[in-house]
């Protein structure tokens, strides 16, 4: 049975800036339910003339347009099964009812048709209930959106926004873009994206998701990603790929119904021809065998996988974790060890200048000395440079210019600035040893978790900066977290430095500590813990990790930090790079994975009870329906209960196992 994936507020969506009613598909438009309405109204028309003395053609002719107008399309759809060699349910279902009215059961075969085709329109209405769920999501964003020009403004259509254009979002608008505030302040409702239940204070530098609803405050936002690239886009883009796999066990299961199937249709060709031979009475032994067949169907057990995956996979995206498909969902339960990155993932991925040190002797003061580094450091991207230029400015220096510069990876830059030649790099490419003076405050830092970087004038070492990264708010219960729920405590797997890095893990909680990794040894690093017997879940964010999260028996990528390429490699995004969303998720799966196994067990009571009741005693043709499609609903309602939002909540809680 088809799920929807984005529960009923999320398929509310609005459309442009303002509340607007639900595209919601209204029920009478899909076709399978005018069918069985129409097939309903025939069988009680044709009870009608039965019970109240009319002609029998009457009667007869009424049951046989309900058979028709309830049965003939998964009756086509069963033949087109068939045909490609697939023993489907649907027609099984069909030839019951049509064996029942060949032995004078017009009226039990009549309400089987009236079962079976209304459990088909439910089924079709969760579909399209699904459909209009995606399709909600991208009505979220509004169709227009004013942008902000050198000649004033102008409304324009929020497709063709460009990345760096500005947008003007008043009171009470819908964002038009994933962006960046460049000014104003603002409260943001974003729990369609989010699932934050408040709303949330936005101001200059703070980052709006498409489709949130704006507040009191005016806001200007300086589009980031196009229309496509969205929040919204790349939710709708993976629920509609996640609908489209099947996990592992979902595989088994069809693959053991079709033999099930074919067994099941031998063994009711047995229930009806061995007692004929043998001298029973045609009529009784048909309709017990046409019971078998019905009850014995296994329908429940087909539905009882995916409902509860993509429940959970609707949970876990409601909250800010994006899983790619159902096969991953599945999987993120197996977890038995999680390794992380370091930087951008375990930290902000923001260094800053945390130390200024001046080399005695030198004859530069600690201005001086940050206003030449930042003058060279200014034409360079790297991210370390930018965290010296940006301290220069947060200082007031003015900046002067740098001549001849020039970057060389892994070592640093150079450049001449007022005729100084200044060298800014690693301690191992300006330094001859330890025993300088800036030597041991290098040392220094290093042990504090800092990157330590050596600056040279005309040569000669002058002082040594150094530049932190922040430990993400969380992060040591995270780790407390993911221990206590796998039983083992996480891996830091990173390409800084081995004393930079004990010192973050020590501080998180972490002590397997495996630094200073190249890409590829990132990926020897996971290989060797999966040999080793461990389900291994990487969480990165760079390029470098890319190859290690496709080694990964899962992988995660932070969605506002990670690269483009961990993003598509990765198995699972955290959009607002929450990483206590990880040891949730694999909660998640687990109870996911727990009402798998409790559907098929309903679903293997029911079949086992109805089948020993219809071959040891008289189970009636309607009896025998109601218990199978009863079995049915119950399965796909137990599926959906991890919709609810407590069902991530008690995932958040740890030890939780309801």
């Amino acid at each position: 049975m088809p799920v929807s994936v984005m529960d009923s507020a999320i398929a509310g969506a609005v459309r442009g800036n303002g509340p607007a009613p639900s595209r919601r598909t209204p029920m009478w438009s899909v076709p399978e339910v005018r069918w069985a309405a129409a097939a309903t109204v025939l069988f009680g028309l044709g009870v009608l003339a039965q019970f109240t003395g009319g002609p029998a053609w009457l009667s007869w002719a009424l049951f046989l347009a309900c058979y028709v107008t309830g049965g003939w399309e998964p009756g086509w759809a069963g033949l087109r099964a068939l045909r490609d060699r697939t023993l489907d349910v649907d027609l099984l279902m069909v030839v019951a009812a049509i064996g029942a009215a060949a032995i004078g059961q017009v009226l039990d075969g009549g309400l089987l048709i009236v079962i079976f085709a209304t459990s088909g329109a439910l089924e079709a209405v969760a579909t399209q209930r699904t459909a209009d769920s995606v399709r909600g999501l991208l009505d979220l964003a509004p169709d227009r959106a004013t942008r902000l020009t050198s000649t004033g403004e102008e409304s324009v259509d929020t497709v063709t926004l460009r990345v760096g254009d500005v947008i003007l979002v008043r009171p009470g608008e819908r964002i038009g873009a994933d962006g960046e505030v460049v000014d104003g302040a603002s409260d943001v409702d974003q729990a369609t994206i989010t699932g934050e239940p408040l709303p949330v204070a936005k101001t200059a530098g703070d980052e709006v998701f498409a489709g949130t609803a704006n507040g009191t405050g005016v806001l200007r936002v300086r589009v980031d990603r196009s229309a496509g690239e969205t929040v919204i886009a790349r939710i709708v883009a993976m629920v509609e790929e996640a609908s489209a796999t099947k996990a592992t066990t979902q595989l088994f299961i069809e693959k053991i119904e079709q033999r099930y199937s074919v067994a099941m249709v031998a063994a009711t060709l047995a229930l009806f021809l061995v007692p004929l031979a043998f001298g029973a009475d045609l009529q009784s032994t048909l309709l017990r065998a046409m019971t078998f067949m019905i009850v014995a169907s296994p329908c429940a057990v087909v539905l009882a996988t995916m409902p509860p995956l993509l429940a959970a996979m609707a949970s876990a995206g409601r909250h800010g974790v994006l899983v790619k498909s159902a096969v991953v969902m599945e999987q993120l339960g197996q977890t038995t060890l999680v390794a992380f990155d370091k930087t951008g993932t375990l930290t902000e991925g923001t260094p800053h200048l945390a130390d200024l040190h001046v080399v005695s002797g030198a004859g530069v003061e600690e201005k001086e000395l940050l206003a030449l580094a930042a003058a060279a450091e200014n034409p360079s991207e790297h991210p370390l440079a930018r965290a010296v230029v940006t301290a220069a400015h947060e200082a007031g220096l003015t900046l002067r210019h740098a001549d001849d510069f020039a970057s060389t990876p892994g070592r640093g830059v150079t450049a001449r600035i007022g005729g100084r030649l200044v060298e800014i790099g690693s301690p191992s490419h300006l330094l001859s040893g330890t025993s300088h003076p800036a030597g041991v405050r290098v040392t220094e830092l290093e042990e504090a978790g800092q990157t330590a970087v050596v600056v040279r004038v005309d040569g000669i070492p002058v002082g040594v900066l150094g530049i932190a990264d922040q430990v993400r708010p969380g992060v040591a219960g995270t780790v407390a977290a993911i221990t206590a729920l796998t039983g083992t405590v996480p891996v830091l797997l990173t390409g800084d430095n081995p004393r930079a890095a004990a010192r973050l893990a020590e501080q998180v909680g972490i002590v397997d500590v495996r630094a200073g990794l190249l890409p590829e040894d990132k990926v020897d690093a996971v290989r060797s813990l999966e040999q080793a017997g461990q389900r291994v879940l990487l969480v990165g964010d760079g390029v470098n990790d890319a190859p290690a999260l496709a080694a990964a028996h899962i992988g995660i990528a932070m969605g506002r930090a990670g690269s483009d390429l961990a993003l598509d490699t990765a198995d699972a995004v955290i959009v607002r790079d929450e990483l206590a969303t990880i040891p949730a998720v694999i909660a998640l799966s687990r109870r996911a994975r727990g009402v798998v196994i409790a559907n098929l067990t309903i679903a293997a009571t029911f079949i086992t009870a109805l089948v020993i009741w219809d071959l040891t005693g008289h189970l009636p043709l309607p009896l025998g329906v109601l218990g199978h499609e009863g079995s049915t609903v119950i399965v796909g309602l137990n599926g959906l209960r991890l919709l609810r939002a407590a069902a991530w909540r008690r995932a958040l809680t740890p030890g939780s196992t309801r």
